[in-house]
């Protein structure tokens, strides 16, 4: 009876051992406004409740096995989420996990990982403004993603093709010395045309208060939605952040061409960071102006100065005012108040 007890007892340790070895964690991020919205051009403004004010909304699913030996096998399935309307995905039609859908390995080669998942541009974006993912009211981002047609329009954006790639293959270096790099190849899988895919890599280095950061993309297919062929459009920056303590400053170089359009787009952007009442609260400042040649010759200049106070860790609120003009069109103002919940 005592051996029985005994060997019943070693079943359960070594089950609970292995189980220890395996974790799967829910999370996300919600993020809701209030806010009047009219950006450059735009012959009215609109008044609403939005979702993804200062960082789009998401849900996830996280999981990590140890195989032994210093080898993980990991998978994470994310979703965007509008908040402000209980939908899945950033817009009609956005597939509903296309934030994260993947599988990877990892060691002390790097990872390597399998399915959709960031595109190069994403990473080095948010880490060189103050602003970081915002779609509404980071001057970069906006620049980079958020089309006004017909006044600035799909053609004239920066991203080469969203902000991930489905059909992906992803290596990720070990950190040398807190440099780190990813280097990226989207499949087309376009029958009767292997040229057809997208190519890219960052670099992102992290050296106490300095962050250096930069990327190359060469794009052939369109994300998420269709991945169809379109014309080859490249893309590359250089940027980075340095933490002064009393502040911290942000600044990106950048360019982007068409050659089927002689489309050539150059971006620079700068921004601040102040923290103040004991680092519970920033200030945030940012300005991007991209110079337009091809498709539309013309400048657009997008500023934005706001605050965010975190009343925890997990829960901050926000107020930002950002001003967008592009050459000879009306000016626009948008004006959000907003909350976002980490969980």
């Amino acid at each position: 009876m005592k051996k029985s007890l005994l060997a019943v007892v070693a079943a359960l340790a070594c089950a609970s051992a292995a189980h220890a070895q395996s974790t799967v964690q829910i999370s996300g991020l919600v993020d809701v406004y209030a806010g009047s919205m009219r950006l450059a051009g735009s012959p009215d403004r609109t008044n609403s409740v939005g979702s993804g004010g200062m960082t789009t909304s998401w849900l996830g699913f996280f999981g990590k096995e140890d195989l032994g030996g210093g080898l993980k096998a990991e998978f994470a399935l994310s979703s965007f989420l509008r908040a402000d309307v209980g939908t899945l995905g950033r817009y009609n039609g956005d597939p509903a996990f296309s934030r994260d859908a993947n599988v990877a390995l990892s060691g002390g080669f790097g990872t390597l990982r399998l399915g959709r998942s960031m595109a190069p541009n994403f990473l080095p974006t948010i880490l060189s403004n103050p602003y970081g993912d915002s779609f509404v009211v980071s001057p970069l981002v906006v620049h980079a993603n958020i089309a006004n047609a017909p006044y600035w329009g799909i053609a004239n954006l920066t991203t080469p093709s969203d902000t991930g790639w489905s059909n992906q293959v992803t290596y990720t270096t070990p950190s040398f010395g807190g440099l780190k790099a990813n280097l990226h190849y989207q499949f087309g899988e376009q029958a009767g045309d292997s040229g057809k895919r997208n190519v890219g890599l960052n670099a992102l280095y992290f050296g106490g208060p300095l962050t250096l950061v930069g990327f190359y993309e060469n794009a052939k297919i369109s994300n998420p939605v269709t991945l169809a062929p379109m014309d080859t459009k490249t893309n590359w920056m250089l940027g980075g952040n340095y933490d002064f303590g009393v502040v911290k400053a942000y600044a990106t170089y950048g360019e982007a061409k068409v050659n089927a359009t002689d489309f050539e787009a150059r971006t620079i952007s700068l921004g601040l960071d102040l923290p103040v009442l004991n680092k519970a609260g920033a200030v945030k400042a940012a300005v991007a102006r991209t110079k337009v040649e091809g498709t539309l010759d013309a400048t657009r200049t997008t500023a934005s100065l706001g605050y965010d106070h975190f009343l925890s860790k997990r829960t901050d609120v926000y107020g930002v005012v950002m001003h967008d003009k592009i050459t000879d069109l009306r000016s626009g103002t948008t004006v959000v108040l907003g909350m976002r919940h980490r969980f």
